[in-house]
This record gives structure tokens, sequence and C-alpha cells, in this order.
């Protein structure tokens, strides 16, 4: 059993990132790490070249895992661009790898929300990929920089107790 893990953050030391790995140890099996590293959706590229193959690549790892892992930090009330341009360009897969795909939503945020924002817009927009997100406890890690450890472990009990129960559920549905 293979799971994805997508961070919206491209920092390499992002707590969205470690959130995600966190969530990924606790799921078990094999994982993979999206690259969003995408060019940025543009219908004229599309229609000259198709797909390109970075974007082939992400659909690809989507429909051979069994679930996918997704944390979004905050920027502006909104997931970050990076993030909306890799489901933009998912969309235009015409095998609909998204669609009943077991997804969970997660966020890791400076604020005192932790991202909740994100979170209910990323929810829209995998709507229309007809994505199974899990109805989950909500995982928002607010004042995200205070609680991971110096190895990226989450320190907070009920962040964590959320984190398990929120995967747990993604586990059944997958598996279901």
């Amino acid at each position: 059993m293979t799971v994805l893990t997508i961070s919206g953050a491209l920092r390499r030391d992002s707590e969205n990132r470690k959130l995600v790995a966190e969530a990924a140890v606790i799921y078990g099996g094999d994982v993979v790490e999206a690259d969003l590293n995408l060019p940025l959706y543009d219908g004229d590229l599309e229609a000259a070249e198709g797909l390109p193959q970075s974007v082939v690549t992400l659909a690809d790892q989507i429909l051979a895992a069994e679930a996918v892992l997704i944390s979004t930090p905050e920027y502006n009330k909104a997931p970050p661009g990076v993030l909306k341009n890799a489901l933009d360009w998912l969309s235009r897969d015409s095998r609909g790898v998204l669609a009943g795909k077991p997804v969970a939503v997660m966020s890791a945020a400076a604020g005192r929300t932790g991202g909740e924002t994100a979170m209910f817009v990323l929810r829209h927009f995998l709507a229309p990929l007809r994505a199974n997100v899990v109805a989950g406890p909500a995982v928002n890690v607010a004042a995200s920089y205070n609680e991971f450890d110096e190895n990226g472990k989450l320190t907070n009990d009920r962040y964590r107790a959320g984190l398990e129960e929120l995967v747990a559920l993604l586990k059944a549905t997958a598996q279901g």
C-alpha cells in the first residue's frame, strides 16, 4: 500500500511538510512525496504540448496511491498558488485521477487558527475533482513553528491525537 503526500508549502523545512510526513508515518506503508514544481497552468501550453511530463508523473502517482494526504499552509486566507496550480493541471487529465480517491486535508500555519480557512477553501477546490475528502477531525496546527521538535515530530498531544484519528479514518476509507 502506498500513500502520496502533498505539501502545499515548497520550503524544505516547512511545518506542512513535517505534518504530512508525520501523517504518512502513522498511515504506514510506502510513502511517495509529490513534487509540485510544475509549470503555471496555461491553456496555450496545454493546447500546444499536452500535459507536461511533471503533471503526468503527479497524476500517475495519485492513481497508484491508495490514499492522498494534503497539508496546506494559509497565505492570505487561502491555500498557496502552487497547490491550486497543481489541482488546475490535474483537472485537465482525462483520467479523473482524484475522482473517488480517499484524501485527507490538514494544515499548519503560524496564525491562531492554524490554517482553518485554507483547509475550508482547499476542500472546495477538491470538490469538482470529485476527491473523496474524508470528513474527519480538523487538524489545523496553530502557531505551528512551536509545535514540532528538532526532528520534525509533532509534540502537542492534542494535535497528535487528532492527526491519528484523521489518518485512521483515511486508512479505513481507503481499505474499506
